[in-house]
């Protein structure tokens, strides 16, 4: 099968037209064919600056990184990409084991010109970002990772049940079954979110209304849900192959492991350490899951700092 990253890729339309555009001041909507996926991603910033890619996760968007951007785009070239599935991405059919979408991610990259980057990415697009590291590694300056327990790596191997701490991962479970979170979620979308956004931060009020309607949207356009199921479902694929690429090498380039306060994952880089040469770590405080959303200044000084040491 053809490695989607070898692919040239081209810019073309937006797939998920019924969803609405949110724009950012200095920033534009990109859409390529990385592979036969279309990918959406933002862009601003220095263009001659070094790249920074940025991946969110479940069940977020790009727009996760909007406080931060702004902060990142005096000094580097950002690029927020929505996965394949997520947002305004084409939702494709097929896998969405970690290691696939690495290639499509990749590719995209590169059809935006960029050819070596910093990257940067939370929950499952830390999943995404970490085995596009082990296969496009010589590609990267370097990987951050925030809050994210990553299939194989970062993920403990059975879900606690002590219910202090079972409400952070019990989704993964139920995510795994087939058919009944289609049943069970089509149309209260909402609900769902909602609960994630406000459950999982450390204030309750850190996602309005608007912005818990805007990520449900997402989810619910064409082929949302499946997709955003899908990572969970293609998991025990990724955990795999990671380690069958483990096997060969560890991550050599600079890691940097963000945790939060409140967080799923207390000790990102401790968790990182095993796998990689050069991890290190920082926890920001009064933080839980979403961290770019909850303390955006601390994770863009964190970053600058990740990337001006790096250069």
């Amino acid at each position: 099968m053809t490695d989607p990253a070898a692919i040239t890729a081209h810019v073309c339309d937006n797939p998920v037209r019924d969803l609405p555009l949110h724009d950012l001041a200095g920033f534009t909507h990109r859409w390529v064919d990385a592979g036969g996926v279309r990918l959406h991603a933002v862009e601003g910033g220095q263009p001659n600056g070094p790249a920074v890619v940025l991946l969110a996760g479940f069940p977020q968007t790009w727009w996760a990184w909007r406080k931060v951007m702004p902060d990142l785009a005096d000094r580097f070239h950002v690029i927020a990409i929505d996965l394949p599935g997520q947002g305004h991405s084409e939702r494709p059919h097929g896998s969405y084991d970690t290691h696939t979408v690495a290639a499509y991610v990749h590719a995209a990259v590169k059809a935006l010109g960029v050819s070596t980057y910093w990257l940067v990415a939370h929950d499952i697009g830390a999943w995404v970002a970490f085995s596009l590291a082990l296969k496009y590694q010589s590609r990267l300056h370097g990987v951050a990772l925030l809050d994210a327990g990553i299939p194989g790596i970062t993920l403990p191997d059975s879900i606690p049940t002590d219910p202090e701490v079972a409400w952070k991962t019990w989704h993964f479970a139920f995510h795994l079954v087939s058919e009944l979170p289609e049943t069970l979620l089509t149309g209260r979308e909402r609900e769902y979110v909602g609960w994630f956004l406000k459950a999982k931060t450390l204030s309750p009020d850190t996602f309005d209304g608007a912005e818990i309607e805007q990520y449900a949207a997402a989810i619910a356009a064409d082929g949302g849900l499946r997709a955003s199921l899908a990572y969970y479902r293609d998991a025990a694929d990724s955990a795999r192959k990671n380690h069958e690429a483990l096997e060969q090498q560890h991550l050599t380039v600079p890691v940097l492991g963000i945790s939060s306060s409140h967080g799923s994952i207390p000790d990102m880089a401790a968790s990182l350490r095993p796998w990689a040469d050069n991890a290190t770590g920082i926890v920001v405080p009064d933080a839980g899951h979403f961290i770019p959303d909850e303390q955006p200044e601390a994770v863009a000084a964190a970053l600058a700092d990740f990337i001006t040491r790096g250069d």
